[in-house]
């Protein structure tokens, strides 16, 4: 079975569901080739934004699936180890459960002991390494060089349980939705990957009902992240959902946007890990700026070009998004 799941992999073109999206089979394939007398996996449980919430409904409902992800891994991947690298109440939540699956099997647990940056592939390393929690410099990317030292292999829940489907020639190409907000049906959802928004909102049954009609602008969603996400209109909607694959719809009459800009930006300063100038400055001017409840945009956007520019890490870089979506076409 194991033997030509690269082949499988790419075959079905998954890619990561962690946020970059990156083609799952040739990261496996890097690992797997690569020279060195051990090698590790990893499975990214820390999942640290706001709203969402599917790799916990994964390790709820699916924790086997995840579990024979990760075993095809490691019989893939020779002289591999692993880790379950889990958010704090996931560990305590499923520890039990995981543990009974795990047995016999060289598979760890951690317990993620920072906060959401501690979640990046490279600051999960640190972590387990008993290390400072911040990103480290790449090229060398983990395939070549991760934890320890030693080519890795790390992948988010969700990518390990639809390897486990691949293996079974189950997979048919979803992927699962956080939906949340203003919204009757909030919950997570598995549907195709490329299903626009608006119909993925339709067929959950949580399409807005406030406001006189889609076409005034009654409501807008906020797409990708929970804090990361763009904002986006409904004329916008026709698009499929980004990064971490979490939709938010927001009561535009009802929402005070510089509050929530600032619990986006109180979010970044408290899980800004301040290694970098741009990242720890930039965050805390917008922040000053937004203290004001007056925006300067052009201020605004020299900020923002620098924190896309020259932050060390994509926690920095993932901060322009929602604010300059929303001021653009809400304010």
């Amino acid at each position: 079975m194991t033997k030509d799941i690269i082949a499988k992999l790419k075959e079905n073109e998954l890619l990561g569901r962690g946020g970059a999206g990156f083609p799952a089979g040739l990261k496996w394939e890097m690992v797997k080739s690569a020279k060195a007398e051990k090698k590790y996996i990893i499975c990214n449980c820390s999942e640290g934004e706001p709203e969402v919430f599917k790799d916990g409904f994964i390790l709820e409902n699916y924790p086997k699936d995840i579990v024979n992800g990760i075993k095809i891994a490691l019989e893939t991947i020779d002289n591999s180890s692993a880790y379950i690298y889990l958010r704090k109440d996931y560990f305590d939540k499923f520890k039990s459960k995981l543990e009974e699956l795990i047995k016999g099997l060289p598979i760890t647990l951690f317990k993620k002991t920072g906060g959401y940056l501690s979640g990046e592939e490279t600051t999960i390393f640190a972590a387990i390494e008993g290390k400072r929690q911040e990103p480290r410099i790449k090229p060398p990317f983990p395939p070549q060089k991760g934890l320890f030292g030693y080519p890795t292999l790390i992948n988010n829940a969700e990518t390990f349980y639809h390897i486990a489907k691949i293996a079974k020639d189950e997979y048919k190409k979803t992927c699962f939705y956080s939906i949340s907000g203003e919204v009757e049906n909030k919950g997570v959802y598995e549907l195709p990957k490329d299903w626009p928004i608006e119909k993925i909102l339709k067929e959950t049954k949580n399409f807005p009902k406030f406001g006189p009609s889609a076409d005034e602008a009654s409501f807008f969603v906020q797409a990708g992240g929970g804090v990361s996400g763009e904002i986006l209109l409904p004329n916008e909607l026709s698009q499929p959902v980004k990064w971490l694959r979490a939709i938010i719809v927001f009561n535009r009459e009802k929402t005070d946007c510089f509050a929530l800009m600032k619990k986006w930006v109180n979010f970044f300063l408290e899980n800004n890990c301040d290694k970098c100038a741009p990242c720890r400055e930039g965050v805390y001017r917008i922040a000053e700026i937004l203290e004001k409840n007056k925006i300067n945009k052009q201020l605004l956007n020299d900020i923002f070009f620098v924190l896309e520019e020259t932050s060390f890490c994509a926690l920095g870089r993932a901060v322009v998004v929602p604010f300059s979506s929303l001021i653009e076409k809400i304010l």
